[in-house]
């Protein structure tokens, strides 16, 4: 499947993710979708990403939103699990940030992702 497919069909669920959060209660705005390699690679320096090369954001195959929950903007794993769930249920090739680790804080507690929802991408 060509990229362009990918991304259609990655945009195509985004749709379908922002109608279900609507249709929930919920608000939201967009945070970051495609990210320039160079941008990546200050992430990775930083510590803010994991992935050293291109990632999803620089594939377009990655969406951040800011969501609020009862009025509340909020990145709490548990307020957001219900969208995060229903997103991973539209694709098997769909995943939120809620469901990975991507650091530790300074208590060594694990740190997610939760405004991040991507599609892993086909060879």
């Amino acid at each position: 499947m060509k990229l362009s497919d990918q991304q259609f069909e990655f945009a195509k669920d985004c749709v379908l993710l922002e109608q279900w959060m609507i249709n929930h209660g919920y608000k939201f705005t967009y945070g970051e979708a495609w990210r320039p390699d160079e941008m990546q690679k200050i992430y990775f320096k930083k510590g803010l990403s994991q992935i050293e090369g291109r990632g999803p954001h620089g594939n377009r195959l990655a969406r951040d939103y800011n969501i609020w929950v009862n009025g509340i903007l909020t990145y709490v794993k548990e307020d957001l699990k219900p969208i995060g769930e229903f997103w991973e249920s539209l694709n098997n090739l769909n995943r939120w940030g809620g469901e990975f680790i991507i650091g530790y804080d300074e208590d060594n507690k694990p740190k997610f992702d939760t405004c991040h929802f991507e599609r892993r991408k086909l060879s």
